[in-house]
C-alpha cells in the first residue's frame, strides 16, 4: 500500500468525483475525519486561502499519486532574478520580500509588500508567475502569534 504524502498545498492533476476538479488547489490533509481527504479552498484572508471544513475523502492510498505537491503560501525572499512571465512586465529582484498565494487553479500569485504609515502592509492584487520560478524564492521564519491561533483554531496545522 503507498504511503500517503505529508499534509499541505497541492494541484490536483485529475478529477476526484464530481466534488473537485482537475487543476484545482486543495488542502490534502492525510489524517483527517472521516479519513485522508482533499480540502477546497472556501475564501481568502491576507491573501491566504481559507479551507471548507468538510472535505472530499481520498477513494484510496493510491489516490494521492494525482496530487503535485506546492511550496506553502507565505513569505518569501528571492534568492535569483525572474521575470514574471514571458512579456517580462515586471522583474522580481534578489532579496526582494514577496507573499506567494495562489489562484482556486492553483496558480501562483506573488504579491510584494510594502511599507506605509501604518507598518508593513499586504497588498490586495499579485502578480502571476510560473511554477517553475518558485524554485528562485527562499521560505521566511515568521513568528506565529499562537495566541491568535489559539482563539481561532484550524482543521488544519
Amino acid at each position: 500500500m503507498p504511503a500517503l504524502p505529508p499534509c499541505g498545498l497541492y494541484r490536483t492533476r485529475r478529477a476526484l468525483g464530481s466534488d473537485v476538479p482537475a487543476g484545482r488547489l486543495v488542502y490534502f490533509h492525510n489524517h483527517g475525519d472521516p479519513g485522508p481527504g482533499l480540502y477546497l479552498p472556501s475564501s481568502w484572508a491576507a491573501n491566504r486561502a481559507q479551507w471548507h471544513s468538510r472535505g472530499t475523502p481520498l477513494p484510496d492510498a493510491s489516490w494521492a499519486e494525482h496530487l503535485e505537491p506546492l511550496p506553502p503560501e507565505g513569505l518569501y525572499r528571492v534568492l535569483a532574478p525572474f521575470p514574471c512571465c514571458a512579456r517580462r512586465c515586471r522583474t522580481f529582484e534578489p532579496e526582494q520580500l514577496v507573499q506567494l498565494g495562489y489562484t482556486a487553479e492553483a496558480e501562483p500569485l506573488l504579491f510584494l509588500p510594502g511599507w506605509s504609515a501604518q507598518g508593513l502592509e499586504l497588498p490586495t492584487t499579485g502578480t502571476r508567475v510560473e511554477r517553475e520560478v518558485l524554485e528562485h524564492l527562499a521560505p521566511l521564519k515568521v513568528a506565529r502569534d499562537e495566541s491568535a491561533s489559539e482563539a481561532n483554531p484550524s482543521l488544519f496545522h
